[in-house]
């Protein structure tokens, strides 16, 4: 298998689908298996480990769910052509407490795992590919300590995206923070105000303005990790699991329940249908309880 053909397989992952819901199960999971080769070590992982470990990825970076199943991605990877078990395995019902007893491993197939081994950039590049197709820029770098890659990226090949898209929502807020108002200039420049979309642009959200509001780097982020999100009556409401000394009240407890700014046009204010899926697919919910 060569460079672009192990490309092709990382972007072209067959991935669970149901409705506007996420599962980024592979591409954590792939996102963690170049971190362990980086990392220097054998090309099999047990499952025991592994999965634990990925489960809490799932936690940290998935959406909300009742119960985490690493064992589901660990197994079904194997169906891509590039991953690769141990030992036989029922491909169809992957079992948590089998993989464990039974010591069950898995990694890259030996072809890739030698390639990858013999060219640390390739891993960067695939990180890149991986991270740019699945999650938003604002987490790539919590989503790479995490797994344990360590690099600055240089190569970048990123979705086409319209280019007016952060003019459109910096102007219809008003240049300014929708949560807390921040709007800081340097000179004529406005710093540290972005531009976010409500549902991921990776998830297939439109660059237009009902799918999305201007939030400042930290708040940004905040979102987009899930610790708050936006109620159908455009209230920022902040997660039961959120919590802190330092700057939680002041950033986030002090705007809990508030109305975010309201866009200079009716017709650009958050639509539903992108809430929602912000709800059940990032917000770390439950929700805190609103005191009017």
């Amino acid at each position: 298998m060569n460079l672009d053909e192990i490309k092709n397989s990382i972007s072209n992952l067959t991935i669970w689908k149901k409705g506007n819901q996420r599962a980024p199960h592979k591409p954590l999971l792939l996102l963690y298996a170049l971190g362990q080769i980086q990392k220097g070590n054998p090309r099999f992982l047990p499952y025991e480990q592994a999965g634990q470990d990925l489960k809490q990825l799932l936690v940290d970076f998935g959406p909300i769910r009742k119960s985490y199943h690493p064992e589901e991605p660990f197994v079904r990877l194997s169906r891509d052509g590039i991953w690769e078990l141990d030992k036989p395995v029922n491909l169809s019902s992957p079992n948590n407490r089998k993989l464990i007893e039974e010591a069950v491993a898995g990694g890259f197939i030996p072809e890739v795992y030698k390639t990858l081994k013999d060219n640390m950039n390739l891993i960067q590049e695939l990180a890149q590919i991986i991270l740019e197709q699945h999650f938003p820029a604002s987490i790539h770098d919590d989503i790479l300590s995490a797994v344990g890659l360590d690099f600055s990226f240089t190569y970048t090949k990123k979705r086409k995206r319209d280019s007016k898209f952060r003019d459109k929502i910096l102007r219809a807020y008003g240049y300014s923070c929708a949560v807390c108002g921040f709007n800081v200039r340097l000179a004529h420049t406005l710093v540290g105000v972005e531009a976010a979309h409500i549902k991921w642009h990776q998830a297939g959200g439109p660059d237009v303005e009902e799918n999305g509001i201007a939030l400042c780097s930290l708040h940004h982020k905040l979102f987009d990790r899930g610790v708050f999100t936006i109620n159908n009556d455009r209230r920022m409401i902040v997660s039961q699991d959120a919590h802190g000394t330092n700057g939680f009240d002041e950033w986030l407890m002090r705007y809990h329940g508030n109305e975010i700014l309201k866009p200079i046009e009716t017709s650009y204010y958050p639509k539903d249908d992108f809430i929602y899926w912000h709800v059940k697919e990032v917000f770390k919910g439950p929700e805190r309880y609103i005191i009017n």
